[in-house]
């Protein structure tokens, strides 16, 4: 299964995320804002980030825009996980440089194929092995 950083300052959504994510035989690594975030994705290689839009002390319009230009890390998948009304639209989160989105309150349903979609369609499904 796959290696999946989850950004996100909720406690209660972070908890929801891993479970659910693990329970689909995922390995999880977890930060509550996004400098954490950053550190995480820069030292562990991921297959797949999703992160929330609103954190502290970097957004995750910040995250996106200095994840693209990391030549490695610009190919790993990014996925935005935020309330629709809070997020400006899809169209300016995947302007802003998401690989996809995903509303909140999050079904876990849509999760799954949210996550398979990304999974499937990235660059790097088939350079690294996954775990």
């Amino acid at each position: 299964m796959a290696r999946i950083l989850v950004i996100e300052d909720s406690a209660v959504q972070l908890e929801l995320l891993s479970h659910l994510l693990e329970a689909l035989g995922h390995t999880v690594r977890t930060a509550a804002d996004g400098a954490r975030g950053l550190g995480i994705a820069g030292r562990e290689p991921m297959d797949l980030i999703l992160c929330d839009l609103h954190l502290p002390s970097i957004d995750g319009f910040e995250i996106a825009r200095r994840l693209k230009v990391d030549p490695v890390l610009a190919q790993t998948p990014l996925i935005a996980v935020t309330a629709p009304a809070r997020a400006g639209g899809r169209d300016h989160v995947l302007a802003a440089g998401f690989d996809g989105y995903l509303g909140k309150p999050i079904l876990p349903e849509k999760l799954v194929s949210t996550i398979d979609g990304a999974l499937e369609a990235s660059p790097i499904a088939t350079t690294r092995e996954v775990a």
